[in-house]
Formats: structure tokens, C-alpha cells, sequence
């Protein structure tokens, strides 16, 4: 990445014999907007203490703007962090709050109070300045927290599941609102997140961690529509798999004989896949129910097994022949079928276009 203002080389950090993040080698963007995701003890936030300088690595160089931060303490970098907890002082008034990460600098009061009504401002809280932190409410405090890392004015500011106690409603719009943040202010921001929805609403890229790598760092859609193995797909979204043989490849597409489709071709990288054994993945809202067979394209005969109603959409689940588990179709329910025609057991129909199948590795590369 020829304009990187993180760079990652070989970076490993072991406690014992244990390797929380296992040779990691990552380079991020000057400005954009980078998650870290990934489910509880993945490695997501140890590497995130490791670049603000919290922990050390135990191997490998961490690099921020072209210098090397193997002897730069937390204070010194050019970072700053905005935690889950927002970490509040609660004897302090928001402007006070703000302002805290500038009292080393000796700014005139002038300045002190421009900077502060400047970073207030940024995060759509002007006239706040006097206000208690127990007259804020949680999405409030969150932008405080905010507002006082970026008024020290950081290259990178690194974030450790911020949204994390914030309900369902005003996370989702915080998610709106700090990607609009991290655009206007145009410095790049680090995520640290487990829910995989945050991640793709608010990322430029995303890495997704396991076992202390980096298993696919991709941009969201390409993370959701070409993932590289089981473990990405099956992490971010929903995704239905079955087991399938190489049987060869036409231009671009792989043919494959999959358990309960028969033969079909489906996308895939063929250069991954190094064994007859491998998986049809594919994504519940690709496949499309009828209650009579469709006229052409790729279709099989189903069943009803179960559903469920989620409002703007519905969640069904099918037999077919031939598979020992059901399989996962969404619907919008401005597009279902007649509740009357979906009840238990009800003889229907699957179809699916051309795109819709993506083969993966049976197994997981070794590392």
C-alpha cells in the first residue's frame, strides 16, 4: 500500500505458550475507516493495545507514519483511544472532560476554550460545555469520549468496541454517525468490533480474526459476496453449506456434484481449492421459494420445516433430498408467498440464479 499510515510487519504477541495475535502483517490507509472483527479472544484487541502502545509485541514492528514505535510509549504516538467503558470523569463538566487531554500543553485559555467548543462541535454537542456527565445520556457520554481523543488532534484514532453498552436503536445510529465523523475530520480511525453488521456498515476494510490472524481483509462486500473459507463466510452473515466434489471448470466457473443440488456450476477461486472435497456456500436471501416449479433456470423440489417472522422479513427453512439438514432461504416479506402457502410440509419449490453458489475449501489452510 504505497500511502500506509499503519504498518504492520510480522507482528506476533504471545503470553506463555499461548499466541494471542500470531504473525500479523497488515498495512491501513492514510484515512480510511479500518475494523478489527471478530468473535471474544480472536486477537482483535490485543493488536489494537499493541498499536496505541499498551502492549508490546512480543515479535514484529509496528510502524506509524513511515517510524518505527518500538521504543515510543502511549503518550507519545501519534494515537489516541476511545474505549467501551468512554472512561467519563464524573467530577468534571463535559468542556472539562474535553479539555483534559490538553492540560500538559499550556494553551492560552483562549485557545484551550476554541479547541474544546471546536471538538464539541464536531461531535454535535455545542453548548454542552457546563453540563455533569450524569445529565448525559449513553450516546451523550460516547460522543465526550470522542471529542476529547480527537481534540489532541491524533493521525490514528483507535477504537475498542465503543458502541459496545449502547442499546439497539442508538447504536445503529451512532454507527451513522461516526462513520460521518471519521470522513469529515479525515483522519483514520481502527474498530475494534464483534458484530459483524457494525463492521460492514461503517468500513472501509475489514479484517476478519481468528486464532490471532488475520484470516481475509477485504472491503465489506467483497468480505460478504466472495468470502475466502468457511470460517469468514460463516462469521459474517448467514450461509448454507453443502458438501460437494470437483468435477472441472468451464471458463470461469467450477463444476461441482453438490449434496442435494446435483450438478451445478458456482463462482470460486479455483486456485484455492486443492482437493476433490470441497463446499457449495451459499447465502439465504440467494435462493428464492414457489409454490409450482419455475418454468427454467436452476430449481430443485422442497418441503416446509419451519419459519419465522421477523417483521420486514421472514426466515424459512426447507428440506431437500437428499441433505440431513434444512436449508436457509430469507424472503422481504413485500415478496412472500401467502402465509396459507408456506405452512408445514407444504411441497414447494427452489430455484437460484447463476451467481448464487460460491465454492470454498473443505478444510481450513494450514498457517
Amino acid at each position: 500500500m504505497t500511502d500506509a499510515i499503519i504498518s504492520l510487519k510480522g507482528i506476533t504477541k504471545s503470553f506463555g505458550a499461548f499466541k494471542a495475535v500470531d504473525n500479523i502483517n497488515l498495512d491501513i490507509a492514510r484515512g480510511e475507516f479500518f475494523s478489527l472483527l471478530g468473535p471474544s479472544g480472536c486477537g482483535k484487541t490485543t493488536l489494537l493495545r499493541m498499536i496505541a502502545g499498551f502492549e508490546m509485541p512480543t515479535c514484529g514492528e509496528i510502524l506509524i507514519d513511515g517510524d518505527s514505535m518500538q521504543a515510543v510509549p502511549p503518550h507519545l504516538r501519534p494515537t489516541n483511544m476511545v474505549f467501551q467503558s468512554y472512561a467519563i470523569f464524573p467530577h468534571l463538566s463535559v468542556g472539562q472532560n474535553v479539555a483534559y487531554g490538553l492540560r500538559k500543553d499550556r494553551l492560552a485559555r483562549s485557545e484551550l476554550d476554541r479547541r474544546v467548543a471546536e471538538s464539541l462541535a464536531m461531535v454535535k454537542l455545542t453548548g454542552f460545555e457546563s453540563r455533569k456527565s450524569d445529565e448525559l445520556s449513553g450516546g451523550q457520554r460516547q460522543r465526550v469520549a470522542l471529542a476529547r481523543a480527537l481534540i489532541k488532534r491524533p493521525k490514528v484514532l483507535l477504537l475498542d468496541e465503543p458502541l459496545g453498552a449502547l442499546d439497539r436503536k442508538l447504536r445503529e445510529e451512532m454507527q451513522l454517525e461516526l462513520r460521518s465523523l471519521q470522513r469529515s475530520v479525515g483522519i483514520t480511525f481502527v474498530f475494534v468490533t464483534h458484530d459483524q453488521e457494525e463492521a460492514l456498515t461503517m468500513s472501509d476494510r475489514v479484517a476478519v480474526m481468528g486464532s490471532g490472524r488475520a484470516i481475509q481483509v477485504a472491503s465489506p462486500r467483497d468480505l460478504y459476496e466472495r468470502p475466502s473459507s468457511m470460517e469468514v463466510a460463516g462469521f459474517i452473515g448467514k450461509m448454507n453449506f453443502l458438501m460437494a466434489r470437483l468435477i472441472g471448470s468451464d471458463d470461469d466457473r467450477i463444476l461441482v456434484k453438490a449434496d442435494g443440488l446435483g450438478q451445478v456450476a458456482a463462482n470460486g477461486d479455483k486456485a484455492q481449492l486443492n482437493g476433490a472435497e470441497v463446499v457449495v456456500a451459499v447465502r439465504p436471501e440467494k435462493l428464492v421459494l414457489h409454490t409450482s416449479e419455475p418454468a427454467s433456470g436452476s430449481r430443485i423440489a422442497c418441503h416446509m420445516h419451519n419459519s419465522a417472522y421477523l417483521g420486514d422479513r421472514s426466515h424459512y427453512f426447507v428440506q431437500v433430498d437428499g441433505l440431513k439438514s434444512p436449508l436457509a432461504v430469507s424472503t422481504q416479506n413485500a415478496d412472500a408467498i401467502a402465509a396459507s402457502e408456506l405452512a408445514d410440509g407444504a411441497d414447494l419449490w427452489l430455484s437460484w440464479s447463476d451467481d448464487a453458489l460460491l465454492v470454498l475449501p473443505a478444510d481450513e489452510p494450514e498457517n
